[in-house]
Order: C-alpha cells, then structure tokens, then sequence
C-alpha cells in the first residue's frame, strides 16, 4: 500500500470513485427571515424550500443567513494556526476515552480509520452527560473543554463562533418545525440543556485519496448540523433519488446544513438523516467547522405526538439521548468490530 497504513484503506465497495456527480443541493435563502416577517408569502417560501429539502435530499445550503463573517473568519484563522503546529504541541490537550473532548487524529468511522486531525470543544461548559453507557446508572458527569495555550486567541474565538452557530441553529429549527406544521419554538425545550458541540476538521493531502477517505460515509446521530468549511471541495452526499453518490460544491459564505437522526425520528420519517462521506485531495488540505445541535443528555428521543396517527404510527421505540450518544462515542477511540449503535436498532418493526 506504499505509504498509507491499512488502517486507513477503505473496503472496495466504500472508495469512491473516479468520476463523480457533481450537482448543486439545495440552496435557500434566508434574507426574509433577517430582514421580513413571519406574514410575508417570501417567508413562507422559504418556510416550503426548507421543508421539500428535507424531504427530497436531507442536505441544503443557506445564504444571507445574518450570522457574522468576521466571527466565521477570526474561528477559521485560529483553527489553521492550532493545525499547523507540531503534533507534539497539539498532542497537549489530546483525547481520550476518558476526556473525550479536545484534539485527536486516530478517529474510526465504522471500524476504519479517517485521514483527518479534530479538534472538539462543547458549547456549554461545562456539558452535563451520563458517566457511563450502562442504562441502569443513572450518574451524571461535567464535560470540560480543553484549551490548548496556542493559539492564545482560540478558545475566544470559538466560543464566539459557538454563540453564532448555536443561533442559526435554533432558527432553522423554528423553519422546520413550520415546515412540519408544528409551532415555531416546538423543538428548544429540548435544548435547554443541550449537549451540543463544535468540531474542527483538518484534512492533510492524501498520496492515495482513491483508497482513503477523511471521514468514512456516516449519518449524523444529533438533531441539526450547520457545516462551514473552506474552498477546498471533499463533502459527498448520497443523494435519495437513486443512491449515487454527489459531490457537493459550497457556495460562498453559505452554511451547508444536513438533517440529523434525532429530526428523522421525531419527524417519525417525515425527514430522513442522509448518509454523507468526505473525500481527499492528493495536493491540498481542507479544513470543515461542523456545529452539532444536540439536546440535552435527559431526552427521551421519540416521534412527536402532533405527527403521528392511526395511518401513521410511530416508528421508533423512545431512546435516551445521552446514553445513545455516549455508546457512539466509545466508538471513535475503540475498534468495536461490531457496527455502531444506530436510530434504527430503535425501529418499530
């Protein structure tokens, strides 16, 4: 395999391929939201747009959605600087099955290694989460950020840009609730304590990216993810028309915004959480900013009541959020040999 570890090698049927689609998802903008009221047909478009996405793809793209650029370009500035230094100066505020938050570069996505470096920090701190997986213990423990003293100006930065994310967040969810034909605020109760948290992906060039993938195909386990990243294309989308996998091409300054599993079971399936993988390039690096809106760790994860009758029936048995997150976490240092925890283990048959 030359120079890349088996670890990293993909099975044939994951590496992607040479010629791939390329082909725009969704994009929507929010103009009337920053600028309109909730009585104007351009809102309700947008409120129509948002819905026939979730429906159709599980992916879109927002523009002239009011959060700050400076806040977005300070974070990506300090995240490049944290990056480029030596591995034993990030290695300081490492990782580990213990302290689960801060840099690590030995992630598994279904028991195969990703080529990529993290950095992970949560929005509230500290972040309150069960001590152990087992569902019988009932102990709650404090998650506290790791901030490394280099960049100085990191952690000030990230936490403005959590603030900044976590707001956009909570307003397309008041969209989808709409969407859904829900009141607007329907979803922030389940946020009050939320467990959501911020990642900061770093892609080296890859010598093999026809073998290796930066981040295995995957769906997101939380509720909303709202993606930055720079201009440097590796995101593929498995489009729900016919499985085929869709490179997809940032527009400037958008926020690229997938569907998560905790929406697809409260929306009883109305909305799906849609497989997603990243690519690498062989000359240039790519950095991402994922937000991933989470609730808080008590959530009994179940379909909404409003949504649900005799024609259609729930379809997931209730889970709790904290314990399903926590066991997809172990999977991120460990080689289970088993595939990770996943929604539909909670199907309804």
């Amino acid at each position: 395999m030359g120079e890349i570890d088996e670890a990293f090698i993909q099975t044939e049927e994951n590496r992607p391929k040479v010629c791939m689609i390329e082909e725009g998802i969704p994009v929507i903008d929010l103009s009337p939201l920053v600028c309109g009221s909730s009585s104007e047909p351009c809102f309700e478009e947008v409120v129509r747009q948002i819905g026939s996405a979730c429906r159709e793809w599980g992916f879109f793209q927002v523009i002239n959605h009011g959060s700050s650029v400076e806040s977005r370009q300070k974070m990506e500035e300090e995240a490049r600087k944290f990056f480029q230094q030596s591995k034993e100066q990030k290695n300081e505020v490492r990782r580990d099955a213990v302290h689960v938050i801060g840099y690590f570069d030995s992630e598994l996505t279904r028991n195969v290694r990703d080529w990529k470096e993290v950095f992970d920090y949560t929005v509230e701190e500290p972040t309150l989460v069960p001590a152990s997986p087992d569902p019988h213990d009932l102990t709650i423990t404090h998650w506290y950020n790791r901030w490394p003293q280099y960049p100085p100006h990191l952690r000030e930065a990230l936490e403005e840009y959590g603030k900044e994310m976590e707001e956009l967040a909570l307003k397309l969810m008041e969209l989808i609730a709409l969407s859904l034909g829900l009141a607007p605020k329907r979803f922030h109760g389940f946020f009050k304590d939320q467990t959501s948290w911020i990642r900061l992906n770093f892609y080296p060039p890859c010598p093999s990216p026809h073998l290796v993938l930066g981040c295995g195909r995957h769906k997101d386990s939380g509720a909303l993810t709202v993606l930055a990243q720079d201009d440097v294309c590796g995101l593929e989308v498995k489009r729900k028309s016919d499985g085929q996998w869709v490179r997809v091409i940032p527009a400037p300054n958008a926020y690229i915004i997938n569907v998560g599993a905790v929406i697809e079971v409260w929306s009883n399936e109305t909305y799906e959480s849609v497989e997603h993988r990243v690519i690498l390039n062989s000359e240039k690096e790519r950095l991402s900013y994922p937000f991933f809106l989470t609730p808080a760790h008590y959530t009994m994860v179940q379909p909404l009541e409003e949504l649900l009758n005799n024609q259609n029936p729930p379809k997931y048995r209730p889970y709790n959020w904290g314990k399903f997150f926590l066991t997809r976490k172990r999977s991120n240092f460990v080689n289970l040999n088993v595939e990770n925890i996943q929604i539909y283990d909670f199907k309804i048959n």
